[in-house]
Formats: structure tokens, sequence, C-alpha cells
């Protein structure tokens, strides 16, 4: 009886968190740009790592719904809340993170990018910062399987922001979400580390800096 109960409590957190993020981000407007940069990549059969900051996560999240492409979450409560809202809303998911069960998550990441036409999404600076600093996982598997990294930006002209290691925000209804892909990058097996880590940075950063220029203009 008390499991049963607390997959009935599951599932209905599950059911409200999918219809708040409808409610919050269907009453926007959207404007997006460069889509074309990764679904061009899949209508060749190319696999693709969609990489944005941490803090942008959820309009990517509520943007990117439905089209059955790979997330990551951890093995924590909250982590599995967001496994089950995302799975109401077409997401699958890779369970795992740098500290919980990091190498095994990162061999799902690389079994799926060698599959044609896969896309998994990694915010390089999280699960717990620093923020805006990419850390290695997202490169090393574009490296070992030839997936192209392409770079999103998103922020709303209306939110909420909570700070913890980084600034995580949330969009209020009845504003415009501006939301921009970049160029694929693509990185080598002998390329410096360093460099790989730069490039990857300058491009979420000038992204991030252009949908933060157009929010508030």
């Amino acid at each position: 009886m008390r499991n049963r109960g607390k997959k009935i409590k599951r599932g209905l957190e599950a059911w409200l968190g999918k219809w708040l993020l409808r409610c919050l981000y269907g009453l926007n407007r959207w404007h997006v740009e460069g889509e074309h940069y990764y679904k061009d990549l899949l209508e060749k059969g190319e696999a693709v790592i969609i990489s944005l900051w941490h803090g942008q996560l959820l309009a990517m999240f509520v943007l990117l719904a439905g089209k059955h492409f790979y997330g990551l979450a951890g093995t924590h409560r909250d982590a599995d809340l967001i496994a089950r809202v995302g799975e109401k809303i077409g997401w699958r998911f890779l369970r795992g993170s740098s500290k919980e069960k990091g190498l095994i998550a990162f061999k799902q990441i690389v079994n799926v990018l060698k599959q044609p036409g896969e896309v998994v999404i990694i915010t390089p600076d999280g699960p717990q910062g620093p923020a805006h600093i990419p850390k290695p996982g997202a490169i090393r598997a574009a490296q070992l399987t030839g997936a192209a990294i392409v770079p999103m930006a998103a922020q709303s002209t209306r939110y909420w922001s909570f700070k913890n290691w980084d600034t995580f925000f949330v969009a209020k209804p009845f504003g415009r979400i501006e939301v921009l892909f970049g160029k694929p990058l693509y990185f080598s097996r002998t390329e410096d580390p360093q460099r790989c880590v730069d490039r990857l940075k300058m491009s979420l950063d000038d992204l991030t800096r252009e949908v933060e220029k157009r929010v508030r203009d």
C-alpha cells in the first residue's frame, strides 16, 4: 500500500510539473533562429550534441519536447522528478552525473551518439558548476564519436531567476523567449584540450550575450 501511494504521488508530481511548464512557457511568444544547424546534420544521418549553459535549461526542455531526444538526469530525487516530467513530454533520459554513476552515464552517451541521427543534450557546466565553465565530458564524447556540438542559448523578456551555484532562469508568462542555435563545432582527438574548452565556451558565451541583448531591446 505504501509503495502504491508513493507511485501515485510521483505520478501526480510529474503531471503537475508537465502542466506548469506548459502554462509558463506556452503563454510566451517564441523567436527561434538557427534550428537548421542541427536539423541539417540529422538529415545527413549525423549524431548531434546540443549544448547550452545549465541556467538556460528549461527553455530548451520545453522547446525540444516531443522530439525524443536524450537528456541527462542524476539519480537523486529532484532529478528523478525532472526525468518523469520529461518523459511525459517526449524526452528520453540517460541517468547519472559527474558525481553519481558518471562513468556509466558517459558510456551511455557515447553509445547513443554512435547511432546515426541521435541527439543528446548536455549542459557542460552542470550539474554543480562552476557556472559557464565547460567540463570535458561533452567534448570527449564528441571526439570519440565524431558528433558535432551545436551550441544553443535562450532567454526570456520576463523571468524569475534563482541563484545557487549558477543563476537558473524560469520564464514568466506573457513575454518573449529568444532562442539561438549556433554553428556546429567539431573537435578532433588530437586538438589541445584547453583550446577545445575555450572554443565551446566562446561559442556559448557569444550566443548568450546575443539573446540577452535581444530581450533587452
